[in-house]
């Protein structure tokens, strides 16, 4: 774990309050109070915003050095927000905890409550909502309306609920899922295996919900301060593209009826949890006027961006609030109407860039528009991902490197083990489409499960490369990438061959890519030449003055 910025001083460190979280800061202590949070994406960056405002200072952590909030935290430490003893060292230099994302490491945020660190919303609550299934269990005790849903553990148990709640059958996978990943439709009983392949099999924990014919998807953004107190925003109506979140609608067009029943079941979605902060309640309407329970995420949300300029509290300043101790702020809207518009996403490449940038052009000259930019590293991000199972692969890996470096392709390299490290892959591999990965290189040998298991969690290409062992030679690496069961595909170059993989990667990019495709015909023409000028060679000297040349 690495640090940025300006040292912290220890005296600043608030005592964290009670380990039953009932306890307030004192608002005089609030500019002296240091707000850690886990994760340092757009939303992080948004409340480092809020938080400039009100003399709050912000510490983020992050995997990433300059990740949206680093340039914006009053202090940016760089590690992984999923291990525990570095969350546990972050956390001693906070008077309170929050995440800006969920998956974190929550059983690390428990035993950190236990010795009097203050967490908001209380690790029951992030630990609860990150199982999927477990959320299902935990509202539908509440007495909130879910969609029918059911646990899986193998193919007769998946049959069965196909036969109890009909087809279509959405299949869901109960951790590490998000933006739609982690989803798997089997329109009949005969695409169950597949679409159970395709989310990594039983062995992962996969639960069944209901299909749910929903009209509308509407989301409620709910405060809910530290003495229990709840204030609900506008219900919002989402439509989203690729399953991320690309419009929203404030105020929902719904009748009146629907909204007070969207708040209702908000309000006591997030009266059942535990802890401090700003939750966003994802709703289905269905054609009969059912209001469903979706799923909640504990912190701020997309549907809740448009609260920037649309309310008199913005769903940003209302979690510091909330997480602090002070009063909620009103979350009514000071203007009729709004819609926030999400132009990240678009179409990839330099193309998609410009396009962006025209497009908050035409909206910074529109009364009342106003734009914000994430400020997510740039294309020089990392395009291609190279990943293995060990360090020992590293001289293997390293070929595909010095190919992607050669054709200045941005690219990551790190050690994703799916037998040692099954959380992180199962989270890399989610994270890795977000994040700008176009490809991505495995490296494993002897079971060489890494490929496929990752290329059952993403949409992206895997190109596996198989690495030599002593036992077989690597023939073994091979035969199991080579074997990935029907509707899980990977590539496969020779054994050892990450020169070839890197290649095949570029070659992929390049499809959308002009600069790379241009770079790629130089190289094969370069290839072409020496061929030419060593046949040349060869014929001219003959073969034995060329051999001993």
């Amino acid at each position: 774990m690495t640090a940025r910025s300006s040292p912290i001083r220890s005296e600043l460190r608030d005592g964290g309050g009670s380990p039953d979280g009932k306890d307030e800061i004192p608002v005089h202590g609030i500019s002296e109070t240091i707000v850690g949070v886990l994760g340092g994406g757009q939303l992080g960056r948004m409340l480092c915003q809020a938080a400039s405002k009100m003399a709050i200072k912000i510490m983020t952590l992050d995997p990433l050095e300059n990740c949206p909030a680093s340039a914006l935290a009053f202090h940016h430490v760089v590690g992984s927000f999923d291990d525990g003893d570095t969350v546990r060292e972050f956390a001693k230099r906070c008077g309170v905890v929050t995440v800006e994302i969920e998956h974190v490491d929550a059983i690390t945020l428990e035993k950190l409550e236990q010795q009097g660190i203050d967490c908001q919303p209380k690790a029951s609550t992030i630990r609860m909502i990150q199982d999927k299934y477990l959320q299902k269990v935990h509202f539908s005790q509440h007495g909130i309306p879910v969609t029918d849903f059911m646990q899986i553990n193998d193919q007769e148990e998946a049959e069965q609920t196909g036969k109890l709640f009909g087809y279509p059958l959405m299949i869901k996978s109960r951790r590490l899922a998000y933006d739609g990943r982690g989803n798997a439709v089997a329109y009949n009983k005969e695409e169950i295996s597949s679409a159970v392949s395709a989310l990594g099999g039983y062995d992962r924990g996969l639960y069944v919900e209901k299909w749910t014919p929903f009209v509308k998807e509407l989301s409620v953004i709910v405060g809910r301060g530290r003495d229990g107190t709840i204030l609900c925003y506008s219900v919002v109506e989402t439509v989203h593209k690729d399953n991320i979140c690309h419009i929203v609608e404030a105020p929902a067009d719904v009748p009146h009826v629907i909204r007070k029943r969207s708040c209702d079941v908000a309000e006591k979605a997030v009266s059942s949890l535990e802890g401090a902060g700003v939750f966003a309640v994802e709703l289905f309407l269905t054609n009969d006027g059912q209001v469903l329970l979706n799923e909640v995420a504990p912190r701020p949300h997309n549907s809740g961006h448009h609260t920037i300029e649309s309310c008199y509290t913005s769903q940003y300043e209302q979690h510091l609030r909330a997480v602090i101790g002070l009063p909620l702020g009103d979350p009514s809207m000071k203007v009729p109407a709004a819609i926030m518009y999400n132009i990240l996403g678009e179409d990839e490449g330099e193309a998609g860039f410009l396009l962006a940038h025209q497009l908050m052009a035409r909206a910074l000259i529109i009364p009342g528009a106003s734009v914000h930019w994430y400020d997510k590293p740039d294309a020089r991000n990392p395009r291609v991902a190279i990943i293995m199972g060990s360090d020992s692969d590293l001289p293997i890996m390293k070929d595909a490197a010095e190919v992607l470096k050669t054709f200045d392709v941005p690219f990551e390299i790190t050690i994703v083990s799916a037998h040692r490290t099954p959380e992180r892959m199962y989270s890399y591999a989610l994270s890795a489409k977000n994040r700008g990965i176009h490809a991505i290189i495995a490296g494993a040998g002897g079971a060489a499960h890494l490929p496929g298991m990752v290329a059952s969690l993403t949409t992206l290409p895997v190109i596996g490369v198989p690495v030599k062992t002593a036992a077989m030679n690597g023939v073994d690496s091979l035969l199991s990438i080579v074997q990935m069961p029907k509707g899980v595909p990977v590539a496969t170059v020779a054994i050892g061959n990450a020169y070839n993989a890197a290649l095949l990667a570029i070659k992929i990019l390049a499809v959308g890519d002009s600069s790379l495709c241009d770079r790629l015909s130089q190289y094969q023409e370069d290839m072409e030449q020496s061929v030419l000028i060593k046949a040349e060679k060869l014929e001219g000297e003959g073969w034995e003055k060329y051999l001993s040349s």
